[in-house]
């Protein structure tokens, strides 16, 4: 676990803000100038984070008087771990499934696919794999470009999962 707090400096906003590898984000030490054309210096701070609707952290970066709003572990991402945001193919993952927990440490860059299947509580040891109490039989689906797509019911969990691999080798190839 890291011990000493390392700061760098975020892409786009060097010099006026840095994230550390314990997961802080800081605006730097800097003169401003207000709409009315007065000089103000800000001084060095801690952001504090808030919380978007999913649970993670998120922190409004301002350069020259236009915001942006980033989640924390993002940024983090970006900065320690070399992720370029890509849309959905790649994303950043707490490890400990933890949202607010932005250490380095605890972060990874993963697959959408794993990601999904990471957070994913089920009934099933086997991806794609869920219990249909309503029919007891074991279901079969499967995400492709964000739509889910359903692979049918099956007598056990082993055919189902067959049926979730069959299609991920044929949308693969």
């Amino acid at each position: 676990m890291e011990t000493k707090e390392i700061w760098k400096d975020i892409e786009g906003y060097e010099g006026f803000y840095q994230v550390s590898n314990l997961g802080n984000v800081k605006s730097l030490k800097r003169v401003v100038y207000q709409s009315n054309g007065h000089r103000q210096t800000v001084r060095e701070r801690i952001l504090k984070a808030g919380i978007d609707v999913y649970g993670y952290l998120i922190v409004r970066l301002s350069k020259y008087g236009k915001l942006r709003t980033f989640t924390v572990h993002k940024l983090v991402a970006m900065v320690f771990l070399n992720h370029t945001p890509c849309g959905m193919k790649m994303v950043v993952n707490h490890i400990d499934n933890n949202p607010t927990n932005n250490r380095v440490s605890n972060l990874e860059i993963i697959s959408q696919r794993d990601n999904s299947y990471t957070h994913h509580i089920g009934t099933s040891k086997y991806k794609g794999v869920c219990w249909n109490s309503a029919r007891n039989k074991w279901m079969a689906d499967i995400r492709i470009n964000g739509k889910k797509k359903y692979l049918g019911l099956f007598e056990n969990e082993l055919d189902a999962s067959q049926a979730y691999q069959n299609k991920l080798k044929e949308i693969n190839n």
